[in-house]
């Protein structure tokens, strides 16, 4: 059994490192952009509860969600959480009749050691301009910078992704290209949709869907 989790890793880890060659650090996405998503994912026993938010990007007023619930198909393991996310993530997004114009994610893009981080997997999956924002660093380090409202973050020599500070005392999020999206524009976006909390409004609003969606479903079962 033990030998089987092995080989699945390993192939998992192969993938992630074929699939980062095609990641686009560019900007793919519309000009200007008009709706916004945020994706996250939550968990009750064996099973994964994905919510998805789409707001208005001018006024953050929401205008579209969907939920999706199934079995979690892989196990919890740092650096392999697309392979447990997308799925969930796929089918609620496939529910949706609005179509975003570029999604956050809740979790890491290019900032990943092979780099291909959730947003990046969900972003190929969906040939879609996606922006991981995480809350907490997965790779590399920070570096100290002039500019007080981000530093970057380098692993192994390269930029993989920005600490983003709301203001000087704030804790950082750690924003990164998923796919479609230069790291400029990426910093851009979720600055724009952050107002004046740390978290950007369409994760803020997709984590409490998931939330919401969990606890009913929660309280169904009983």
């Amino acid at each position: 059994m033990l030998h089987d989790s092995m080989l699945r890793l390993r192939d998992a880890r192969e993938l992630q490192v074929l699939l980062s060659k095609r990641v686009i650090c560019e900007d793919r996405l519309p000009d200007p952009v008009r709706l916004v998503a945020g994706v996250d994912v939550a968990y009750i026993a064996e099973d994964s509860v994905c919510a998805v938010t789409v707001l208005d990007y001018e006024t953050m007023n929401l205008v579209e969600k969907s939920t999706s619930r199934q079995k979690t198909r892989f196990p919890y393991i740092p650096g392999f959480l697309s392979f447990r996310e997308v799925p969930p993530a796929v089918s609620a997004i496939r529910k949706l009749t609005l179509r975003p114009d570029v999604f956050l994610v809740d979790g890491h893009g290019y900032a990943h050691p092979r780099r291909l981080g959730f947003a990046s997997h969900l972003g190929l999956v969906l040939d879609a301009p996606t922006i991981g924002v995480a809350k907490s660093l997965l790779c590399g380090e920070v570096r100290n910078r002039v500019d007080d409202k981000w530093k970057p973050v380098v692993h192994e020599g390269e930029i993989v992704g920005r600490a983003v500070f709301k203001s000087s005392h704030a804790k950082p999020i750690y924003v990164s290209v998923g796919h479609k999206v230069s790291l400029e524009t990426a910093v851009g976006i979720v600055l724009h949709c952050s107002k004046e909390q740390r978290i950007p409004e369409p994760l803020r609003q997709a984590h409490s869907a998931a939330i919401k969606e969990r606890e009913y479903r929660r309280q169904k079962v009983r």
